[in-house]
């Protein structure tokens, strides 16, 4: 990644919606050149798509959580089949699994705290290998929109 690519990612994340003729015409390259590099950095995988960011209090989804969660047994199918289990639900929003006390950090939406109740008894603590869940309600959630690389680590 030079600085041309860097800015070009940038630029897509702050508007991916934007014609490539204005992208090149923001960073002051051809047309042609810009197109090339954005087709480039998809096909190496650096883009990886393009999404509409919605408004979740538009979609009844005011009352946000992150809820922590162990699980037992600890091996990768009962892991696989908890996170497929966790992403095919409606009010799951990201899954990460992770290191430390707890084995997975779930972030949800939901339309108020009773579904973030039932959420909770209906689904998650039904499930057999759930040896541990807790939620904590987001009061702000904000995202840096724009990502950019970081140089190297210094040896």
């Amino acid at each position: 990644m030079d600085d041309i690519d860097s800015a070009i990612v940038r630029e897509l994340q702050r508007d991916a919606r934007q014609t490539n003729r204005d992208l090149a015409r923001t960073l002051r390259i051809a047309p042609s050149t810009c197109l090339e590099r954005v087709r480039a950095l998809r096909a190496r995988g650096v883009i990886t798509g393009y999404r509409a960011t919605v408004d979740l209090r538009a979609l009844n989804r005011p009352v946000q959580a992150l809820l922590t969660v162990r699980i037992r047994p600890m091996n990768r199918e009962v892991i696989e089949r908890f996170k497929a289990f966790l992403t095919g639900l409606p009010e799951v929003l990201s899954v990460y699994v992770v290191a430390g006390g707890d084995d997975f950090l779930v972030h949800v939406a939901v339309p108020d705290v009773d579904r973030l109740h039932a959420l909770l008894m209906d689904q998650v603590f039904k499930r057999r290998e759930v040896v541990d869940c807790r939620s904590s309600v987001i009061y702000q959630h904000v995202t840096n929109g724009v990502v950019e690389p970081l140089p190297p680590a210094a040896s």
